[in-house]
């Protein structure tokens, strides 16, 4: 009985605001993670074959990105550009290494730091697959628009800055 009891008041806490009426979630389909996540899936589909065609995985794709942005990163700042978990990188970047796409050396202010940087054979691939990749932009900006992709990776910016700060918390 009291199990039942714990078990109903944790339930009625979760579909319940504070004043006891019921909460009401919003649809599945109009949660802003899983639209933001759909959308996502939706342009990549069209990258993933021309990565495949190069060699890459997305992940690795983004690490070079950003090491061909750069003269070199930090890892914990590749990390945080690439929005990968330092210990996926960290197999990514051995990966990139074996194959040559990138170079590794230590700080030579602090020996615990690694830094990255894209070598020769890694910028040749970014502009091999990058004539792909425009190329893909071009149809996704011919299909929705050059004017509208532009508001939304601007609406995109302004969320993202918005949201910037303390966490938000019920």
């Amino acid at each position: 009985m009291a199990e039942r009891i714990s078990r109903s008041s944790r339930s009625m806490s979760k579909d319940t605001d504070q004043s006891g009426a019921r909460v009401r979630i919003r649809h599945f389909s109009k949660s802003l993670p899983m639209s933001l996540l759909r959308a996502r899936e939706a342009v990549m589909r069209h990258f993933r074959a021309s990565l495949r065609r190069f060699g890459i995985t997305e992940q690795q794709w983004r690490v070079l990105r950003a090491l061909s942005s750069q003269e070199s990163l930090e890892v914990t700042a590749l990390a945080e550009a690439t929005f990968l978990l330092p210990s996926s990188l960290s197999r990514i970047l051995k990966d990139l290494d074996d194959r040559g796409l990138i170079l590794r050396r230590t700080s030579s202010s602090d020996m615990r730091r690694g830094i990255v940087s894209i070598s020769p054979q890694g910028l040749d691939l970014i502009e091999r697959a990058g004539v792909e990749s425009e190329a893909i932009y071009r149809e996704i900006s011919g299909r929705y628009g050059s004017e509208r992709l532009s508001e939304l990776q601007s609406l995109l910016r302004q969320l993202e800055e918005c949201l910037e700060g303390p966490e938000i918390t019920a």
